[in-house]
């Protein structure tokens, strides 16, 4: 039997993207509702929501990831000779989760500088580091899944 922490670990993104999806509904839902009765309408909401879906694309990404579902241009493999094809993809690997971790750095540098000068975001003056919090996670996470599908797909003698 799975140890219960690991099996949460599995699908920490789809967690997290569960929880920030039914937020999003719960806000736009209030919003709407409060707009067709008061003709208000909640000021930042639209703030809250933009970074929701940032947020879902990037772990969503992570998703993807996992399930080997990622976008992929499969036209220039296809076209090499059968015993090129796995280290074309390896190297494709590799590539992108250089690219996930230089994304996930800049995003640590990010909040850095938006925590250190003090940036507030528009509609509820809140600092703005508290929305790109969770982006280098989310990048760690897709580079993570990105590698343990290449894995599964190697012992399962399939290409990347």
């Amino acid at each position: 039997m799975k140890n219960p922490i690991l099996k949460v670990a599995d699908r920490l993104e789809e967690y997290i993207c569960s929880v920030i999806f039914l937020v999003m509904t719960l806000i736009g839902f209030a919003n709407v509702l409060v707009r067709y009765l008061s003709n208000y309408s909640f000021a930042a909401t639209q703030e809250i929501l933009l970074n929701g879906f940032l947020l879902l694309t990037v772990f969503g990404g992570a998703i993807a990831a996992r399930r080997g579902q990622h976008l992929a241009v499969s036209l220039f493999t296809d076209l090499l000779p059968a015993a090129i094809r796995p280290f074309v993809c390896w190297l494709a690997v590799v590539l992108s989760v250089v690219l996930l971790l230089l994304s996930a750095w800049f995003c640590i540098e990010m909040v850095m500088n938006q925590r250190a000068s003090g940036i507030v975001s528009a509609g509820l003056q809140i600092p703005s580091w508290y929305y790109s919090l969770a982006l280098p996670l989310g990048f760690f996470l897709i580079a993570l899944r990105l590698v343990q599908a290449a894995v599964a797909a190697q012992k399962a003698g399939s290409y990347v």
